[in-house]
């Protein structure tokens, strides 16, 4: 990322579109498990107006109603493998929006439908945190489940690392606390994210300072402290030693937010390799160059929270208040 130099963007699909709205869905986040992985998710809102009333849906379990009784749609924002994101606008409100449609005819078997109603379940939940994408109301017709989201239009994260190269500390600290934030707040919820990086953080508009907005929720699960998970979720660059021991907990999305933070300050991520399995292999050796440009010239203190938030063992790394407290 950055400098983009040495990122084997065709191992990892690293993505070469911007969404200018959201979820982009699941670009690129592992499950290696059936991937049922992803899709988005759903959970309705308000009235039904629309003639299939009487109809239950099938992914939703509520009635039926028509999206494009509501919304007009336009141009396309983006596309992934469930389903197809949209701008739409309110017809008696003209506010703009994002709605990601998803086919319901490639949602298979039933963890693809739970994967739906769980990502669903899980945005109403965290629902009203200024850094997380809203989700507006989800409906279902007899093709497809439309989430309409609020709509950023600045782009990913990822593409203004690219444009930019590396932020300066005062700049990558701000970013930082903001994914941080996201971090404590799905945590003290019950809720882990397991797939942080810079596709799914958006940015509400194109200002220099536009506040982040995380997004795509489809890998996430609710949790309890003490719950270990085995599954293998994530995205290669980002994903944290003891998934690929599959053993672990809430604290893999502390590791994704410091390999996040490691690519604001450098540009470049901490641990890559020719395919996807020289990066998990990188990621198990753990070893972090601080040698490389610009690190020499970032501070001690800075060098120190990546350290910090990218200990192997999952008990030595901080939590989400003490990486806040750090910054």
């Amino acid at each position: 990322m950055g400098n983009c130099s040495g990122l084997p963007s065709d191992q990892t699909q690293l993505p070469t579109t911007t969404t200018e709205s959201g979820p982009r869905h699941h670009s690129n986040g592992l499950k290696i498990h059936p991937p049922s992985s992803s899709s988005s998710s759903t959970a309705t809102t308000a009235t039904t107006t629309s003639t299939n009333a009487s109809t239950v849906g099938r992914v939703l379990g509520r009635p039926m109603e028509d999206v494009r009784s509501t919304y007009i749609f336009g141009r396309e924002l983006g596309r992934g493998q469930f389903g197809v994101t949209y701008l739409v606008t309110h017809k008696e409100t003209k506010q703009q929006f994002a709605c990601k449609s998803i086919a319901t005819r490639k949602l298979i078997n039933r963890d693809d439908i739970e994967d739906v109603r769980r990502e669903v379940q899980i945005m109403y939940h965290l629902t009203g945190h200024r850094n997380i994408v809203e989700l507006k109301g989800a409906y279902e017709d007899r093709h497809s489940v439309n989430l309409v989201m609020e709509l950023c239009a600045g782009g990913e994260l990822f593409d203004r690392i690219i444009a930019k190269g590396h932020y300066s500390e005062r700049a990558a600290a701000n970013l930082c606390r903001q994914i941080v934030t996201v971090v404590h707040n799905c945590h003290s919820m019950g809720v882990m994210h397991r797939d942080l990086k810079p596709e799914n953080f958006l940015l509400l508009n194109t200002d220099e300072d536009s506040p982040l907005k995380a997004t795509d929720f489809g890998l996430s699960v609710f949790f309890k402290p003490g719950d270990v998970f085995k599954d293998l979720v994530g995205s290669a660059y980002y994903v944290a030693p003891e998934i690929l021991r599959r053993s672990y907990g809430a604290e893999a999305d502390i590791w994704s937010a410091g390999v996040i933070l490691y690519i604001l300050l450098s540009g470049v991520p901490p641990f890559w390799g020719e395919n996807e399995q020289g990066i998990f292999d990188a990621v198990l050796r753990g070893h972090l160059d601080f040698s490389s440009e610009p690190w020499p010239s970032i501070s001690s203190s800075a060098k120190d929270l990546v350290k910090k938030m990218l200990r192997a063992d999952p008990r030595e790394r901080l939590s989400a208040v003490e990486v806040l407290s750090s910054l």
